[in-house]
């Protein structure tokens, strides 16, 4: 009989050259470097609906209690009234993140994006024996803000793990490095909810068995931690208690899946009028599975209720396809095995197994798809995704005349006389608050506009070098 791999630790590097780069409030942080003005103030980067969450809040805006995936309305009431709310502008913050990449890239190939503001890179090749890590992470750190003009925040340890927390230790902008002498001293005192795999759920079971740190952690034999969490989920508490992280780096991040979500501003009563308010989700949907060029086999439907309680049914086909009515039906399929009998106040459609071969899905015979049904659960779950996803706005394909259907707080925009700016506010009447001013102007002066009356245009953003993003669009 083999061993419990659980029970033994894994040989690790010697040294911390594990790095974990993660840009700090890196939406705001965006914001606030291309829109002068806002340095020092709260903001809050989200949607602006009655139903909206907050994709990322300003250092200012979470000393008043503001956080990412947090209902705008009570971030908003939680900050000042100074506070600025602004929709997300996916290119830039694309670019952005791009500079940022590159700090890494130049010191290694070995980097492994794991979002659009973080990623682990392997620095063995570019050190030796001699080499001063804490240094080098500094370099590194000081590059990306070179490149970008954004702060980042890094920490190096022998794991993934350490190397994580050590980086979100030392936020904001700072460096930590983590020994193997320094590990336990490091892990122990943090609280059991900063470690991977620990959610609400998994946080509340430990607290009823007067579990808060990683040292509570540590002192539970795995037999409980099987009973609390399961096989997998026991055994990896158990192992992440000790540092016991022997991932190796992913160099290439296969694409798992492409989808769109949408929140109601008022519950859809009747499954006729959800339904129908799926296709344009389908759309958006369509329109991401496009832009990645793969083909689905899998369509994943969630249903969120106006209890908070989260459906999710799939419909899996025979084969990968592009087929744009093949993929609609099996979304609709999926929503009619949900059997929804309450108001609904979420739909979102995302398809799943990607292939870059697709197959003509051809009436040849009576083979049916497979149809998988998926447990409800309840809307605090572990892990992400509980929060609401923040409605990309339309894309534009050209110059795009400004109005008050078609602006929203923190768009790009232009006049022929005051030059480029973005959109603070609309107002009741139509007018549009625009403040004028870029990374190179400085902060800059702010009237309203009429868009009946003065020709105000849709732009696209500015990237980190101060030009216009060729091709770019309001949607990721």
């Amino acid at each position: 009989m083999r061993p419990d791999p659980a029970l033994h630790a894994p040989v690790l590097r010697a040294r911390p050259t594990i790095a974990h780069l993660d840009a700090d409030a890196f939406f705001a942080a965006v914001e606030q470097h291309q829109r002068p003005s806002l340095r020092g103030r709260p903001v809050l980067v989200g949607g602006v609906g009655p139903r909206s969450v907050v994709a990322t809040a300003s250092y200012e805006a979470r000393q008043h209690g503001a956080r990412s995936a947090m209902p705008m309305e009570q971030a908003r009431r939680l900050c000042p009234p100074s506070t600025i709310v602004l929709v997300p502008r996916f290119a830039a913050y694309s670019a952005f993140s791009a500079r940022i990449m590159t700090a890494l890239r130049e010191v290694t190939d070995v980097v492994e994006p794991v979002s659009i503001d973080e990623a682990f890179a392997d620095l063995t090749a570019a050190t030796g024996p001699q080499t001063d890590l804490d240094e080098l992470a500094h370099t590194i750190r000081e590059r990306a803000r070179e490149l970008s003009g954004l702060p980042v925040s890094i920490g190096l340890g022998r794991s993934k793990l350490v190397a994580k927390l050590a980086s979100e230790a030392a936020k904001p902008g700072g460096v930590r490095v983590i020994g193997a002498d320094e590990e336990d001293a490091f892990l122990l005192d943090l609280p059991v909810r900063a470690l991977w795999g620990v959610g609400p759920v998994s946080a509340a079971r430990l607290d009823g068995l007067g579990v808060r740190t990683v040292a509570d952690l540590r002192r539970q034999p795995l037999d409980t931690l099987l009973m609390v969490a399961g096989e997998a989920g026991g055994t990896n508490l158990y192992r992440i208690a000790r540092g016991w992280d022997d991932r190796p780096l992913t160099t290439v991040r296969e694409r798992k899946s492409a989808g769109a979500e949408h929140t109601f501003d008022t519950d859809l009563h009747g499954r006729a009028a959800t339904a129908a308010a799926l296709d344009p989700v389908i759309d958006a949907a369509l329109a991401r599975l496009g832009r990645h060029a793969a083909a689905a086999r899998t369509v994943v439907v969630k249903v969120r209720l106006a209890s908070f309680t989260t459906l999710t049914r799939s419909v899996t086909l025979p084969r990968p396809t592009i087929e744009e009515a093949a993929l609609r039906d099996a979304a609709h399929r999926a929503l009619q095995l949900a059997e929804v009998t309450e108001p609904v106040r979420l739909l979102g459609v995302a398809f799943h197994a990607l292939s870059e071969h697709a197959q003509l899905m051809l009436p040849l015979g009576p083979e049916l798809p497979e149809v998988a049904e998926v447990a409800v659960t309840p809307d605090q779950a572990d892990g992400p995704g509980g929060g609401e996803a923040v409605p990309a706005p339309p894309p534009v394909t050209g110059p795009v005349r400004a109005t008050a259907a078609t602006v929203a707080p923190g768009l790009d925009v232009e006049t022929a006389a005051d030059g480029r700016g973005w959109v603070v506010r609309v107002g009741d009447d139509g007018r549009i608050a625009v403040r004028f001013e870029t990374a190179r102007t400085g902060p800059g002066y702010q009237r309203w506009i009429d868009p009946d009356a003065e020709d105000l245009t849709l732009v696209e953003p500015l990237g980190p070098d101060g030009e216009p993003l060729p091709g770019a669009t309001r949607e990721d």
